[in-house]
């Protein structure tokens, strides 16, 4: 049986694991992802730190050494697949990545976006299996985005294609961190439930006394994870939150399918695992907003079957396969 390493590095996490054959993890482990004002050295630290534990946690298990590494990045990839060109969430410009990490690792490397790299575990093993045309959409701190045609990724003449978080939703809207305004992540991400919830609660609303109770009055708690758990144990507040994530999330996946026509949206990423409170108000807003809705065949919208492991997953199976 060989194995393949998986990396996968969000705006909050790096996660990675050793893969067999088959998409199935071995073993796995987790760091924080640094802080964006650190220089990319600490970054590239923070990976080659993932991979020696999961080497160590490997041979402790007794499983086969890797022989490949796949890092899915955050980022616009270039099409060289080894240079990462900007990275919204990370301090990553024009840094060439591959280059870097194989001074340190003695392995084939390759660099993928996080987002090719979620839905390509998806096609291969998951949600997306069986289907030739497919969109992946990741919300987590920010929107990632993939598209696959014909069973193959499309990533464009520079290798940037899905970046769809920074598309713009609401002209003179949201600052973006990528230096625009009214970008879709502003709306509809991890990020952009947290600033509402947070705005709520710093305004004092009467609306989030029980969810402020839910984190034990430490605003600073209201993260994506704790607003979902709260949504799920029933708080009114979160619900509504999740399902303005959720409306925003229809707009763009309408405007995505007049522009692809895909068979199926997979939605992944952390902000995924509130599901239905998600995905209900998502699909609700897609039905109204589709493009010739009622006379055209409508994708189907699912959440992505390995969730946030899709990205480690992907990344590793790139990386042996190329």
């Amino acid at each position: 049986m060989s194995t393949r390493v998986g990396i996968d590095i969000g705006g909050t996490k790096v996660s990675g694991g050793v893969l067999d054959d088959d998409g199935r993890i071995l073993v796995r482990t987790r760091r924080d992802t640094p802080d964006r004002s650190n220089a990319p050295r600490i970054v590239e630290d923070t990976i080659v730190e993932v991979f020696e534990e999961l080497l160590a946690l490997a041979d402790e298990a007794g499983v086969e050494p890797p022989a490949t590494v796949g890092v899915g990045a955050a980022g616009f990839v270039a099409a060289d697949r080894a240079t990462v060109v900007f990275a919204p969430h990370l301090s990553w410009r024009n840094e060439p990545l591959r280059e870097s990490l194989g001074k340190r690792i003695d392995l084939p490397i390759v660099i993928e976006n996080d987002a090719n790299a979620a839905l390509w575990a998806e096609y291969r093993f998951g949600a997306a299996r069986g289907v030739t045309h497919a969109v992946m959409i990741t919300l987590g701190t920010g929107i990632g985005g993939a598209v696959l045609v014909g069973g193959h990724l499309v990533r464009g003449r520079y290798g940037i294609a899905g970046e769809f978080g920074h598309m713009q939703v609401v002209p003179g809207g949201q600052r973006c961190e990528c230096g625009n305004r009214g970008c879709w992540e502003q709306y509809s991400s991890g990020n952009a439930l947290v600033r509402e919830a947070r705005g709520l609660a710093m305004a004092n609303s009467p609306m989030a006394a029980d969810l402020i109770a839910h984190v034990g009055g430490d605003v600073e708690d209201l993260t994506g994870p704790r607003i979902t758990d709260a949504a799920k144990e029933g708080d009114a507040t979160a619900i509504e939150l999740l399902a303005e994530i959720g409306h925003w999330l229809g707009v763009g996946i309408a405007d995505l399918a007049a522009a692809l026509d895909p068979e199926v949206f997979i939605v992944g990423g952390g902000v995924s695992a509130a599901e239905d409170l998600l995905l209900g108000p998502a699909r609700d807003t897609f039905s109204r907003q589709l493009a010739g809705r009622g006379y055209r065949p409508a994708a189907r919208i699912v959440t992505a079957r390995f969730g946030p492991d899709a990205g480690l997953i992907g990344a590793a199976t790139l990386g042996a396969e190329g």
